[in-house]
């Protein structure tokens, strides 16, 4: 007999989430998924209309909860915003450099391989990406504000640039197995702030 969970939906979101971090979308059955959550393939079926708008709904899932946290995260009057943001990618650094699939960045493991087979999450991890750095540059604008962070930049600007450089240098940790690129990427950004060291 099939096991009975509380909101079947985000278990089977919450599973699929570790598995295809570790495999890729494309190279992971929905079988695969439905075995390790001990749930039946029409249950799959009920919740979602396929496995792109399960994909679909993994990526939105994935960004909803991301952005709860980088919002509290980065949240106003908890601290100057320099060091909310320098925090936030430190923490970067020792998630996405370990070994462990917990944690680790969607739009990094999945965002170019999906950007091509669907359309659909593309445009999620669009709009998904563009709320990100919405966040990083409300936080960036606010310490330009209070003389945490290089008053002459840009905020839209230099949250773009920090969230391309941040990823791209999660990608190459991956490849070089190392976190020197993740170290380098903070260098820059304390560079690119004007924040000392």
């Amino acid at each position: 007999m099939d096991k009975e969970f509380p909101d079947t939906r985000q278990h089977i979101l919450n599973t699929a989430r570790a598995i295809i971090l570790g495999k890729g979308f494309a190279a992971v059955g929905l079988n695969e998924i439905l075995t390790s959550a001990g749930v039946p393939k029409g249950s799959f079926y009920h919740y979602f209309k396929s496995k792109e708008d399960f994909g679909n709904t993994l990526l939105q899932d994935y960004f909803d909860r991301y952005l709860a946290r980088l919002e509290l995260a980065l949240r106003a009057g908890a601290a100057p915003a320099s060091a909310q943001l320098l925090r936030f990618f430190k923490e970067w650094i020792d998630t996405q450099s370990c070994h462990e699939v917990e944690g680790k960045c969607v739009v990094v493991k999945l965002g170019a391989e999906v950007a091509d087979l669907s359309d659909t999450m593309r445009a999620t991890l669009q709009q998904g990406t563009s709320r990100v750095t919405a966040v990083l540059a409300t936080c960036i604008g606010r310490g330009i504000a209070e003389g945490s962070i290089a008053p002459a930049l840009d905020a839209q600007k230099t949250a773009q640039v920090l969230y391309q450089m941040w990823l791209g240098a999660t990608v190459l940790g991956k490849v070089h197995r190392t976190r020197q690129p993740l170290e380098d990427a903070l260098d820059a950004t304390y560079a690119l702030l004007g924040i000392r060291h």
